[in-house]
């Protein structure tokens, strides 16, 4: 579990990274705050999120074919001194609306080009036998960030006011720029970087095309995300109606979520275990649970749910995220990164709003349900389908089954 912290760099890497999610988290609490204090609208919310997401779809293949190409560290020095001066403009611009808009489309801009960057040079702090251990702790700090960031920032917006929380994350995007500066580059894995006449976005489309084991893992992450990691939408749907529970029964789910998020990582961590075993397994628990938890007859019933599926969903996007950059070649990894990256945006677009239609429509236990039974059709078909690639028996894939013959998908 704590072989990646014994990299200096990692654990320079990893310190930095828990203080700016914190950041973030202030940031998009404070953001929040202000557009429903300014405007009172919800949608006016939505919009912001949209303006994130889009730059992602339309721009990720170019970000991904210049994380290949761009040494990474002066480049993240570079973004992440954008984002500092972005986050310093929202306290510039408070009181209007324009500049917000401004920051959130300039913000998917840099996440374009970021993400693959960010997933090219973490990668590079750790030797690949470390490489899932090292992700599963970035998701406990993600996990432990968010918290930290949520319950500082709502308690200082109440004193301070919306402006301090943006200046503390961009203080945050310092500690990030510090920490780059301060490793040793002998220390950072050299990875294969792309020809500068390579075919860029087009080579990695090509590339992709020619991985059916990628491809069948990014259709199950998007099956999976986009109707089956909405919990927010669900859990207040859930509270508000045949739990008849109130809003401190949704602040303990969304504690429980956080709890079971932070296990799934120091479970993922302690095993160093990111085979395609694995990630079938904990795409068809989850799936199941979710299946399950639409007909939770108590809120603490819903809650006992909740625990095992965020722990699940931690440990599949993690696993995800290490046989993508294990799978594929270095000097495509940007590309095939970025790729995850749209699918992932794509599927908070199409799932967010389709899972509150489906709220509306069919209720909060026809949502779940429905959406539980088709994630586990998905993951039972994406299951057969790797098996079948592999060239192993489809049990032998399956938790606690045939251990010797499923140690092949790997």
């Amino acid at each position: 579990m704590f072989a990646p912290l014994r990299e200096r760099n990692y654990r320079l890497w990893a310190a930095a990274d828990l203080v700016s999610v914190a950041g973030t988290w202030m940031q998009v609490l404070g953001l929040n705050w202000l557009i429903l204090t300014a405007t009172g609208s919800a949608a006016t919310m939505g919009v912001v999120v949209m303006l994130q997401a889009l730059p992602v779809l339309v721009l990720g293949g170019w970000g991904g074919a210049l994380a290949d190409r761009l040494p990474a560290r002066p480049t993240l020095i570079a973004l992440q001194t954008l984002r500092a001066l972005l986050a310093l403009a929202l306290i510039a611009g408070t009181g209007h609306l324009w500049p917000i808009y401004a920051v959130a489309l300039a913000s998917g801009v840099i996440s374009s080009l970021e993400g693959p960057c960010l997933g090219r040079f973490g990668s590079a702090l750790v030797p690949p036998s470390a490489l899932g251990s090292a992700l599963a702790l970035g998701s406990i700090l993600s996990s432990a960030g968010r918290i930290i960031g949520m319950s500082l920032g709502g308690v200082l917006v109440g004193i301070t006011g919306t402006s301090s929380l943006f200046a503390l994350n961009a203080l945050s995007y310092a500690a990030v720029i510090v920490a780059l500066v301060a490793m040793r580059p002998g220390s950072v894995r050299t990875l294969a970087a792309a020809a500068p006449g390579d075919g860029g976005v087009r080579a990695g489309l090509r590339y992709i095309a020619r991985q059916p084991v990628v491809l069948v893992v990014l259709a199950l992450s998007f099956v999976l995300g986009s109707l089956g990691r909405n919990y927010q939408v669900t859990m207040a749907a859930m509270v508000a109606g045949p739990l008849h529970g109130g809003s401190a029964a949704y602040g303990m789910l969304s504690t429980v979520f956080a709890v079971g998020a932070v296990a799934g990582g120091v479970l993922l961590a302690g095993t160093g275990r990111s085979t395609l075993r694995v990630l079938v397994a904990a795409g068809l628990t989850i799936s199941v649970l979710q299946l399950a938890a639409g007909f939770a007859p108590t809120v603490l019933g819903f809650a006992a749910l909740i625990l095992p599926i965020a722990a699940g969903a931690v440990i599949f996007d993690t696993v995800v995220s290490t046989r993508i950059q294990l799978d594929t070649r270095e000097d495509m990894r940007g590309r095939v990164l970025a790729t995850v990256g749209i699918v992932s945006s794509l599927s908070g677009i199409v799932g967010a709003p389709l899972i509150g239609w489906m709220c509306d429509t069919l209720g909060a236990r026809g949502s779940l349900a429905s959406a539980g039974a088709v994630t586990v059709a998905a993951a039972v078909a994406g299951t057969i389908v790797l098996a079948r690639l592999k060239g192993v028996r489809v049990l032998a894939v399956l938790p606690l089954v045939g251990r010797r013959t499923a140690g092949q998908l790997a």
